[in-house]
């Protein structure tokens, strides 16, 4: 506990100040193009034949979209071919979006708002017994119109998500696997945290879980930022440099 605490220590910093300062956590979305949409493909843990299906959706190479891929448990249940990455949080999502769980394979797109009320940041640090140090940042833009106290607040989500390459693991696409999911809100009416020299941001930090099966050198953050419409109005995903 005393090594989860250390990386959140360290990945606290890594958020309030400049991305250099701390070495741990040198996986970050800085740098990185603002994603434009978030492209989620919902699959069912039952249908085997969905997973290595060459005509999978797919988001325009040029499109600048997030890709997830949530497995739903299905009815087959442990015994579903696709049960080892199954997820309740995929039930959770789609509950979230007003979906039921396919029977083969579905899709949502949610377009980022590109009007930017902010700037979304997440970074991570290194795996440490099966936990990883993860940190998600929002900084409002400046010209962002004023809030009443009265407003609603931010949700934010941050996902844990496992890159799988074509041609790997029985896919012949790549894969981006949701493997553990983090979400809360921001009060609006409250003010965030601010470092010396830097501008206002609302800041998370927490250590992930990393499941049986996932390999630790294929996890990245997706992280993005939503209203009370559920418009996202900022996305990030982090890369490892």
């Amino acid at each position: 506990m005393k090594n989860i605490a250390l990386t959140l220590a360290s990945l606290w910093l890594a958020l309030a100040h400049a991305p250099q300062a701390m070495a741990q956590a040198s996986c970050s979305s800085d740098g990185t193009p603002r994603p434009v949409a978030v492209f989620e493909r919902f699959i069912s843990a039952d249908c085997e034949s969905c997973w290595g299906d060459a005509a999978t959706p797919a988001p325009s190479t040029k499109a600048g979209a997030l890709v997830l891929d949530w497995i739903v448990p299905g009815k087959a249940g442990d015994d579903a071919p696709l049960s080892a990455a199954a997820s309740t949080d995929a039930l959770t999502r789609l509950q979230a979006l007003g979906r039921k769980p396919p029977i083969s394979t579905d899709v949502y797109v949610t377009p980022v708002d590109l009007a930017a009320r902010g700037r979304l940041r997440v970074a991570h640090g290194v795996a440490f017994n099966d936990y990883v140090g993860t940190g998600i940042a929002f900084t409002p833009s400046p010209a962002a119109p004023q809030r009443t106290a009265t407003a609603t607040p931010l949700a934010f989500y941050l996902l844990l998500v496992e890159a799988i390459p074509a041609g790997t693991d029985g896919t012949v696409v790549p894969r981006y696997i949701v493997r553990n999911q983090f979400e809360g809100t921001w009060p609006l009416a409250q003010r965030p945290a601010r470092s010396k020299g830097k501008p206002w941001a609302w800041m998370e930090t927490r250590s992930m879980r990393i499941p049986d099966g996932a390999q630790a050198d294929r996890l990245h953050l997706v992280g993005w930022v939503q209203d009370a419409s559920g418009s996202i109005v900022a996305a990030a995903q982090s890369v490892c440099r």
